[in-house]
């Protein structure tokens, strides 16, 4: 029952730096407000300076991860989730920032740390479900706060209650955390010796650049849909209503991604397909003008965002030799890489919206920018196995 408990502790603390940073997104007007700033470029560095946190956190990960031990490095990230909090107490801009920085670090270790702690304490036929759960994690929050921040402020009476608020709740998870974990094997075993791959040994191998950049312009079409479609008029509907509508079918797309992932044997087809329909209905979803053939489109965006996230991530799993340690070093290369990609593209954006003055160009710009999945898929492995061969797999997993 302890991994069970574990899960739902790591898949609650990234529910809630997720709520943190879109509720920051959701009060940059007020926010903005507070400290007499102003500008649509300025206002993307409250999720930018997220988002360069998880590059360097996530970088940092994997040695983290080696040094302190898998207990101490998910309290470490949860902790730094509580710290955003503090945004709460900042008197300028900066202060804030720095704030969103700690937040954003927090978020980076904990997406990492997932991979490692799946890998070792379910097997292989166990693996889809608990990637899918952990695919959804984000959204969770993200919905959350969508649907509260408004009567958050409205009952406790300012942006900085809801951020202190969603600040102790962090560190809440983090006393949870350290009373129930444990450290464990890196190495793929508790009888082998500790294995010596680092980010020197992953960089060497182009599986490492291929997955993030196959991902990096998905995951600027998502920031985007409730960092920057919010900021944005004239939709067929309000922008804020085909965000929220787009993130309640990706928890669907994302449970149809679970089923698909544990029924059909190869994972390619399922990205590739899926990167391809995201493009079509995210378009079809801007240039619309019919409010109900919008919100359909973007019901059906949403849905193919999150398919097939359970096959990307179960993907690298698969792979021969793949150990802890392995999957650290892959998962820390794969959201460093693609949240760098995605921040130069959401500064490109702002300063699209800003040059041309007109903002709508940055949200066709970060839909053409997904179709990454559909292109980079034709460079990825394919880990699945086909048929009968999968069957046999999983059957020796789970009698093993």
């Amino acid at each position: 029952m302890k991994k069970y408990l574990l899960e739902i502790l790591m898949f609650s603390a990234y529910a809630l730096f997720a709520a943190s940073w879109v509720s920051g997104a959701i009060l940059t007007p007020s926010i903005q407000s507070s400290f007499g700033e102003q500008g649509f470029a300025n206002a993307t560095w409250g999720s930018n300076v997220i988002t360069l946190a998880k590059i360097v956190g996530n970088l940092a990960a994997a040695m983290l991860l080696m040094r302190l031990g898998a207990k101490r490095a998910f309290a470490l990230a949860m902790v730094l989730i509580a710290a955003g909090g503090l945004g709460a107490l900042a008197g300028d801009y900066g202060n804030w920032l720095l704030s969103r920085l700690a937040l954003g670090l927090g978020g980076a270790l904990a997406i990492v740390y997932f991979n490692p702690v799946v890998l070792h304490y379910f097997s292989a036929p166990e693996r889809p479900l608990i990637n899918g759960i952990n695919a959804a994690a984000f959204n969770t929050g993200n919905l959350l706060a969508l649907l509260s921040t408004g009567g958050l402020v409205a009952w406790l009476g300012s942006w900085q209650s809801v951020v202190a608020l969603y600040g102790v709740m962090a560190l809440a998870l983090a006393v949870l955390w350290w009373l129930s974990a444990e450290d464990f094997s890196l190495s793929g075993g508790e009888d082998k010796p500790p294995e010596k791959y680092g980010l020197r040994e992953g960089v060497r191998e182009r599986f490492n650049w291929w997955l993030p950049l196959a991902y990096c312009g998905v995951l600027f079409c998502y920031i985007s849909v409730f960092a920057l479609f919010p900021l944005i008029d004239g939709f067929a509907v309000a922008s804020n209503h085909l965000s929220a509508v787009m993130i309640a079918a990706g928890m669907v797309g994302t449970a149809a991604g679970i089923v698909v992932v544990r029924r059909y044997p190869l994972r390619l087809p399922v990205l590739r397909y899926a990167g391809l329909a995201l493009v079509i209905f995210a378009a079809l979803m801007l240039a619309s003008r019919n409010p109900l053939l919008a919100y359909a489109a973007a019901a059906l965006a949403g849905f193919f965002m999150f398919l097939p996230m359970t096959a990307l991530v179960t993907l690298p799993q698969e792979l021969p030799g793949m150990t802890p340690a392995r999957i650290t070093v892959t998962f820390a290369m794969f959201w460093s890489i693609s949240y760098g990609v995605e921040t130069a593209l959401m500064y490109g954006a702002g300063l699209l919206a800003d040059t041309s003055g007109e903002p709508a160009l940055a949200a066709y710009f970060a839909v053409a920018c997904s179709a990454s999945l559909f292109v980079f898929s034709f460079l990825l492995p394919e880990s699945g196995r086909a048929g009968n061969e999968a069957e046999k797999l999983e059957a020796d997993d789970a009698t093993a």
